[in-house]
């Protein structure tokens, strides 16, 4: 019997990532739609808000509403809401005995004092954060597999630690010598609530820097990289292009190393990992490669001599960065090749 699923906050950019994927999986039935912005009105065709979807889902999407829910009998529910609202029902949903995919912020940081800091709010379900996975599946799979809740990692996070996790592991990261993550992304990521600064005479012919020092995705990338914050800095940037990240990672290594070496770690390290691509021979990723994808891509060039390293990461931040990777938690959850339904 196919997974029955469900996807609330289903009318933004996330939520339509997730079901364009899931329409075509082989092991899962979608059982209800909803969104977080439509209190009190009518349920509708999910084509009125997607029309890609249109002819895709004969279930309708209505408000948000958990007794609705419990009629679908979901065993998983994709949460694709603001982080205040997936803190808000991720508790009772537990009770119920359903799975949960969570797309926004609200489980990823295990200092739950960090919230009102990064979220701008109070976290109060210090049960379900404590019960949180990581959802990273190249570094968390065996733990994502058993996990009743999985925190979906931040697009500019995924990005990076990818980028980071071989070298760091295996120590040959001089640390102390600084670490920095300069990303940038398409306009996508900003999500589909309309802002000025995303009107298209802002984002077209332009490039800017925003959130230095105050981007919420650096305390997952220092939790999961197991870092502190003077030895990182990310500066992240919005492109004029819709879907995208590009991130280039300055480090200096803590041993020499030549290029043969490193390409080793890196391709040794995600050899298990069916949707990251280690580029060899010199070969440096690109968002044309990725976009509309579900891999992440990485490559690398190293100055022998000085011991700097300079590595590429580029990803979808609607794929790998949201939907495509929260997919594959959920096929590590209920025991399923983890690319399936993405390839």
């Amino acid at each position: 019997q196919p997974v029955r699923a469900a996807v609330l906050g289903a009318t933004g950019y996330a939520g339509r990532e997730v079901l364009t994927l899931l329409a075509r999986h082989p092991r899962v039935r979608v059982t209800a739609l909803m969104s977080s912005g439509r209190d009190g009105k009518k349920a509708f065709p999910i084509e009125q808000s997607h029309l890609s979807l249109r002819g895709r889902f004969a279930v309708p999407c209505g408000a948000l509403d958990l007794e609705d829910l419990a009629t679908a009998e979901p065993e998983v529910v994709f949460l694709a809401t603001p982080h205040e609202t997936s803190h808000d029902i991720v508790p009772p949903l537990l009770a119920a005995g359903i799975r949960i995919v969570d797309l926004s912020g609200a489980y990823r940081l295990k200092d739950a004092t960090a919230y009102a800091r990064w979220y701008g709010f109070a976290h109060e379900a210090a049960e379900a954060l404590a019960e949180a996975v990581y959802g990273l599946p190249e570094l968390a799979g065996p733990a994502i597999a058993k996990a009743r809740l999985v925190a979906n990692p931040g697009c500019y996070a995924t990005s990076a630690i990818l980028a980071l996790a071989p070298l760091l592991k295996s120590g040959w990261v001089d640390v102390a010598r600084g670490i920095i993550a300069d990303s940038k992304s398409g306009a996508s990521g900003a999500g589909r609530s309309p802002s000025d600064k995303l009107h298209f005479a802002e984002v077209n012919e332009n490039c800017r820097a925003y959130g230095l020092f105050h981007h919420r995705h650096v305390p997952e990338m220092l939790q999961a990289l197991q870092l502190d914050a003077e030895s990182f800095t990310f500066s992240p940037h919005l492109l004029p292009i819709t879907r995208g990240i590009l991130s280039t990672v300055y480090v200096r290594l803590a041993r020499p190393a030549e290029r043969e070496e490193v390409e080793n770690l890196f391709t040794q390290f995600y050899a298990p990992a069916p949707l990251v691509r280690v580029y060899t021979g010199g070969a440096l990723p690109e968002i044309s490669a990725v976009a509309n994808t579900p891999y992440a891509d990485l490559g690398f060039a190293l100055d022998a001599a000085s011991g700097r390293l300079i590595i590429i990461s580029a990803l979808d931040n609607l794929g790998k960065g949201a939907a495509s990777q929260a997919i594959q938690n959920m096929n590590l959850m209920f025991g399923f090749p983890q690319e399936t339904g993405l390839l």
